[in-house]
C-alpha cells in the first residue's frame, strides 16, 4: 500500500499567544510540536505498512521549520517525508489548506490511502481531513477507532459513533481521519532517528504542485478570523422558569437582548 500521512506542526499548547493586531498565533520563540493526534496517524501508517508492504509518507504543509515535524515521522518509521512550504500559502483557512494539501497528495504517484489526526489542536476544526477527501473526491471515513484489513480493493475499519461504532468497508483509494483509541505511537528507534537527521526533504512549492493560485492562501479562503478575545467569566446563571413554550420564548428574548463582546 502507498499511505500518505498528512501531519501538522503546532504550537505547544502550555505557551500560546495571540498577536491582538492580527488575530494569528505567535509562533516566534515558542516551541513547536506535532500535533498529538497526528502521532497515531502516523503510527497507523506504519503498522499498515507492517502487514501489506509498501510506503508510508508524510507530507505538512506549512514554514521551512515544518521539517522538524517530518523528521520526527521519519524517526518513527516512515519512508519518506514532504514538505509544502510557499509564501503564497500564508493565511490559508481550513478550506484553502484541504485544498493545496490534495493537489500535493494528487503529485505523489498512485496513493491508495491518506490518513489524518481527527483535528489539529491549534485550531480544532475537523475540517482539514474530510476537505481533502472531498477535493480528491475519495471515500472518507472519521474517528476510525479500529482497523480490521484490507480485503478486495477497500479498507475494513471502525468508525466511533455517539451511541456505539460503525464496521464500514471503504473503497480505496480513501482518506481516513484517527482517533487517539486506534493505537499506541511507538517511540523513535535509535536508526530511525539517524536516517531522519540525514534524509533529504522535497519541499513543494505552489508552482510544483500546480496549485491554482485563486484557490490558496488569502485569495482561497473566505474565513478569516476577525476578533479574538477571553470570555467574560459569569459568577451565576438564571433559571427560566414555565412551560416549555414560556421558557423558550424567554429564552429566545434573552438572545436577542444579549450583548456580544
Amino acid at each position: 500500500m502507498n499511505i500518505v500521512v498528512c501531519i501538522k506542526q503546532v504550537p505547544d499548547v502550555a505557551d500560546v499567544r495571540i498577536n491582538p493586531e492580527t488575530n494569528t498565533l505567535i509562533r516566534d520563540g515558542v516551541p513547536s510540536i506535532v500535533n498529538p493526534f497526528d502521532m497515531y496517524a502516523i503510527e497507523e501508517g506504519i503498522r499498515l505498512r507492517e502487514k501489506h508492504g509498501g510506503k508510508v509518507t508524510v507530507l505538512t504543509m506549512g514554514p521551512p521549520q515544518a521539517q522538524a515535524a517530518l523528521r520526527e515521522a521519519v524517526s518513527m518509521g516512515a519512508d519518506e517525508a514532504v514538505l509544502v512550504s510557499d509564501r503564497e500559502f500564508a493565511g490559508s483557512d481550513t478550506l484553502a489548506t484541504s485544498y493545496t494539501l490534495a493537489m500535493a497528495i494528487r503529485k505523489i504517484d498512485s496513493v491508495d490511502l491518506v490518513v489524518c489526526g481527527k483535528q489539529a489542536i491549534d485550531g480544532d476544526t475537523a475540517q482539514v481531513g474530510p476537505g481533502i477527501a472531498e477535493n480528491l473526491k475519495w471515500g472518507f471515513a472519521a474517528y476510525v477507532r479500529k482497523i480490521d484489513g484490507v480485503d478486495d480493493g477497500a479498507i475494513l475499519l471502525e468508525r466511533l459513533m455517539d451511541d456505539g461504532y460503525d464496521r464500514l468497508a471503504v473503497r480505496l483509494p480513501a482518506l481516513i481521519t484517527v482517533i487517539k483509541e486506534i493505537n499506541t505511537p511507538r517511540l523513535p528507534s535509535l536508526k530511525g532517528k539517524m536516517r531522519a537527521k540525514k534524509l533529504e526533504i522535497p519541499t513543494w512549492s505552489a508552482d510544483d504542485i500546480a496549485a491554482d493560485p485563486e484557490r490558496i492562501g488569502l485569495k482561497g479562503s473566505p474565513t478569516w478570523v476577525s476578533k479574538i478575545f477571553t470570555p467574560q467569566f459569569r459568577e451565576k446563571g438564571e433559571m427560566i422558569e414555565g412551560e416549555p413554550q414560556v421558557q423558550v420564548d424567554k429564552l429566545v428574548t434573552e438572545i436577542i437582548n444579549m450583548k456580544v463582546v
